[in-house]
């Protein structure tokens, strides 16, 4: 057992320097991203998608991230952050860090990605490489297609700059009278309406062999771009170039002042398709300075706020070429599975307003022999969570389902049982959460389609946001009745169920259900519930039990017993919980942490962290799972669900965590750490400096080159030997 680290000197475990910065954590993470568009392990047009990942992770950071950090200087705000910096010191820093990072974004497609790209024979041409043919048929649909939605904007004195949207891409146009030699400013949105990238007919595009190539075209932008004397008759074309704005786009939301918490959100949207004030303006490196400077006169933007790229604005919309009918070129497809207890099950017989059940099992018989743990992508959500959901709409025993609803799709099969299960009579409450970021008005449309037909819709508790992944059905069993729950770790959303990996837990155990009741009546009602049975849940008590979960191990340690910790989040920030991790390690508790995302733990530092170990995987899916495990002196305890270690899942959200009690799950769940742990292909390893190594095949490291589970030192108190799950990595986009 290692021995306690713990020095005869007090160190203060609050001291800035023990702490990483979360901005710059984050820029680590998405520069993790970056990588997978540069390794040349990943399928081509996987690397595309990566690329637009990253920039669609950077306009999120930018709307939100800078912008708070922005209003903070013109706040004169001089609260430091954990790690000791003023919100001035971070801005410069993130300038200073990310700078290089777009330089190579744009560089590894300009250079590496597009001559890759033209090899596979998709060619992404400029406008003036088109032969004549070309040319005539872009002009031709330019002028079909495009010129009927541009509107050309002067800037004169009788016509003020005109207001930019947010992300949106711009000509800024320099046109001449040739009979007064008088030049004037103009402004060209390029419609978001229309596709980014512009596909030639094979017959024009390049011809290889005999044969058309895959996909020929070119950007939108240079179509208008070459266009532009339609726009302008009869006056000279200067010069052109685009621009990107980039737009506040947080909700400023009072919800103490609101009346009407759907109507408040809704005005807030209104606001947020404009956008608040400009936070960053991405141009060409080749921009004059004439027109550099006045665009950050007009849009009182500063040196700090450009960033310049040479090559194509808005790497985002790259995500187009995922489109292509090119599997080769993407990762091979994967099947997801049915667990083996649900693949033969009767289902509803549904005839009009008749229901009958088939004959044999179903799936609340599954639930009730033992819980049911499932784990998407590889098994599937629709075969499991959206086939309970339908099944509890349509058995004529249930009476009630009640349902947290933080993200769903747009052609939600949920929501669409839920209405189900209203018209067949069933009470059916649903709280949508309408102030999850970027989703407010898909939820607002949700929320108002489910109330139109009887469905008890509630919006959340002021103060807070509910996040937590939770279903409930109440079903009339003989002369009693009984709770079915789900609790997952990721959104009731079919789609991001095929890309992200989440996990989930069925169970109709009456403490569970309990626990549940209680949650419900908390977030509908007037309940201010203080215990719970099992269920970690925050604001209530999530905190103070993990910490005690981890003082557990301090105390077991020092008492000469093992100690051991491993969990798997999104985001590790709050400062109390790094801390207590700190006492952990110096005490002699051997952590290892799987942390996707944000980071602001330093490891490996002397007297402080030597016994932690954090890595980061990126890859194929996104890792947005929650796994805690405790060794607990050999009896071990093992949690999932829906939090992070941050303080606004742990404070400011309603979110629940529940322990595993199956041993079966419990031991599938350790290894799947196991594997992750073990990963010398995707993985990560944090520095005490914050900086990340990728871990490669056949480097010297046990986790990596051992086919052990991540049991280590409790798998040699205990004398098991864990059966390794076969699993996949997984792909980081950002936080949910």
């Amino acid at each position: 057992m290692p021995k306690s680290k713990k020095s005869a000197n007090p160190i203060n475990l609050n001291d800035p320097q023990y702490y990483l910065n979360r901005e710059l954590s984050w820029l680590e993470f998405n520069h993790r991203v970056l990588h997978e568009a540069c390794d040349s392990r990943t399928p081509l047009l996987e690397r595309l998608k990566f690329l637009a990942i990253f920039s669609s992770n950077l306009d999120e950071f930018f709307m939100v991230r800078i912008a708070a950090l922005k209003q903070q200087v013109e706040a004169k705000v001089t609260q430091l952050t954990p790690d000791g910096r003023t919100p001035q010191q971070q801005l410069d820093d993130i300038r200073l860090n990310l700078s290089p990072q777009v330089v190579k974004q744009h560089q590894h497609f300009e250079q590496v990605l597009r001559p890759l790209l033209a090899q596979q024979r998709i060619h992404i041409l400029d406008y003036i490489n088109l032969n004549q043919k070309q040319r005539t048929y872009l002009d031709n649909y330019f002028e079909e297609q495009i010129f009927p939605v541009l509107t050309p904007l002067a800037v004169d004195p009788s016509h003020p700059f005109p207001y930019i949207s947010n992300l949106s891409l711009n000509l800024a146009v320099v046109v001449k009278n040739p009979d007064t030699e008088e030049e004037f400013f103009a402004r060209v949105k390029v419609p978001s309406v229309l596709p980014r990238f512009l596909p030639l007919p094979p017959e024009l595009g390049i011809q290889e062999n005999g044969q058309p190539a895959n996909w020929t075209g070119v950007p939108l932008e240079q179509a208008i771009a070459h266009n532009l004397n339609a726009l302008f008759p009869g006056m000279n074309i200067q010069e052109y170039h685009p621009f990107r704005i980039t737009r506040d786009a947080d909700l400023a939301l009072e919800e103490d002042e609101a009346d009407d918490l759907l109507l408040a959100i809704e005005q807030e949207l209104r606001k947020r398709r404009i956008g608040g004030s400009p936070v960053r303006i991405e141009i060409q490196s080749q921009t004059p300075e004439p027109i550099r400077t006045r665009l950050l006169q007009d849009l009182d933007l500063t040196d700090s706020d450009v960033y310049q790229v040479d090559g194509l604005l808005g790497l985002r919309d790259l995500m187009y070429f995922m489109a292509l009918p090119l599997p080769e070129l993407k990762d091979p497809p994967r099947q997801s599975v049915v667990p083996p207890r649900l693949q033969r099950l009767r289902e509803p017989h549904i005839d009009e307003d008749v229901v009958e059940m088939e004959e044999g099992k179903d799936f609340f018989a599954v639930i009730r022999e033992k819980d049911l743990f499932v784990h998407h992508p590889y098994q599937s959500f629709s075969a499991t969570v959206v086939r309970f959901i339908t099944h509890a709409a349509h058995d004529p025993n249930v009476l009630a389902i009640k349902m947290t609803l933080y993200r769903t799709s747009g052609d939600s099969p949920i929501v669409n049982a839920l209405i189900a299960a209203a018209e067949n009579g069933k009470q059916v409450s649903v709280l949508v959460e309408l102030k999850a970021r970027f989703d407010e008005e898909n939820n607002i449309y949700w929320a108002r389609r489910l109330e139109r037909v009887g469905v008890h819709v509630v919006y959340g508790l002021v103060g807070l946001k509910t996040h937590c992944k939770t279903v409930m059905v109440v079903r009339r069993e003989k002369d009693r009745m009984r709770r079915y729950v789900h609790i997952g770790t990721g959104n009731y959303n079919p789609k991001t169920a095929r890309l992200y990996t989440d996990l989930g837990l069925f169970s109709c155990r009456e403490e569970l259900g309990a626990d549940i009741t209680d949650l419900f009546n908390f977030l509908t009602g007037y309940s201010r519930q203080k215990s719970y049975r099992e269920l970690l849940v925050a604001p209530v008590n999530m905190r103070d039990r993990f910490l005690s979960l981890i003082q557990r191990e301090i105390t077991n340690v020092q008492k000469g017993f093992t100690g051991r910790i491993v969990a798997k989040m999104n985001s590790l920030v709050d400062p109390q919980i790094i801390a207590t991790l700190y006492e952990a390690s110096r005490a002699g508790v051997q952590i290892d942490l799987i942390i996707r995302g944000i980071c602001c733990l330093r490891p490996g530092l002397k007297d402080i962290s030597e016994n932690i170990r954090i890595i980061s995987i990126v890859g194929r899916f996104l890792e947005h799972s929650r796994i805690y495990y405790f060794y607990n002196n050999s009896q071990e305890e093992i949690y999932i669900g829906s939090a992070d270690w941050m303080r606004r899942n742990l404070d400011r959200r309603v979110e629940v965590i529940t322990p595993i009690k199956d041993q079966d799950i419990a031991k599938d769940l350790q290894e799947i750490l196991g594997i992750m742990l073990a990963d010398n292909r995707q993985a990560w390893e944090l520095q005490a400096d914050g900086s990340y190594i990728q871990r490669r095949p056949g480097d010297d490291c046990p986790e990596a080159n051992s086919q052990i589970s991540f049991m280590n030192m409790a798998l040699r108190s205990t004398g098991g030997t864990p059966n390794l799950l076969d699993s996949q990595k997984g792909l980081s986009y950002t936080d949910n």
